[in-house]
């Protein structure tokens, strides 16, 4: 009788970590989907201010249709990207390194350095660039987490089990140097 009470006991304990840890992995997984919500969200305020700031630009800068094609290019495949961390990373990576060749025109341009809504635009850009950053970092802390518990023993048989995955990091390429840094934006 013991015996039976035992392994009935090892039984409920086994069976009740299984649905413990399985609702630890649904609750990571809707937090890396949370987190990269709040990562869509920023980058959308920020697609949505450049139109803004190219046409602010263009009233300055006529000459410069190239880069203004880059930027609104740049802005487009990005907003296009719906693929997975590393695929919009690239297309972020991209748009960064337009944004900083447009606000280098306004080294070009000192009148357009001291327009109002110019200066108001960076400003804008600048608090969403920072806003992303912070989303990025906690997306990234959500997304070790869940790769933690998929990996770790005896957890990492339950996921196998139930199918849940590493998710990846949203993690900006070495390989660019515009895409270590925000958007400087500078006052002078």
């Amino acid at each position: 009788m013991v015996t039976l009470l035992v392994i009935l006991g090892i039984f409920v304990a086994v069976i009740m970590y299984v649905i413990a840890t399985y609702n630890k992995f649904v609750s990571l997984r809707e937090r890396v989907k949370e987190a990269w919500s709040g990562i869509d969200v920023q980058m959308k305020r920020r697609y949505d201010l450049i139109p803004n700031l190219v046409e602010t630009v263009k009233g300055y800068a006529k000459h410069e249709a190239e880069t203004f094609e880059t930027v609104t290019r740049a802005r487009s495949e990005a907003m296009a990207n719906q693929g997975t961390p590393e695929q919009q990373a690239a297309s972020e990576n991209f748009l960064n390194g337009a944004l900083k060749s447009l606000f280098a025109l306004s080294e070009d341009y000192p009148e357009l350095k001291a327009n109002e809504n110019f200066i108001g635009l960076q400003e804008d850009l600048s608090e969403i660039e920072d806003n992303i950053q912070s989303a990025r970092r906690y997306y990234n802390g959500v997304v070790r987490d869940n790769n933690t518990k998929v990996d770790q023993f005896p957890s990492n048989l339950i996921a196998r089990w139930f199918a849940f995955i590493k998710a990846e990091f949203f993690e900006l390429s070495e390989d660019e140097d515009a895409a270590r840094h925000p958007v400087k934006v500078s006052f002078d």
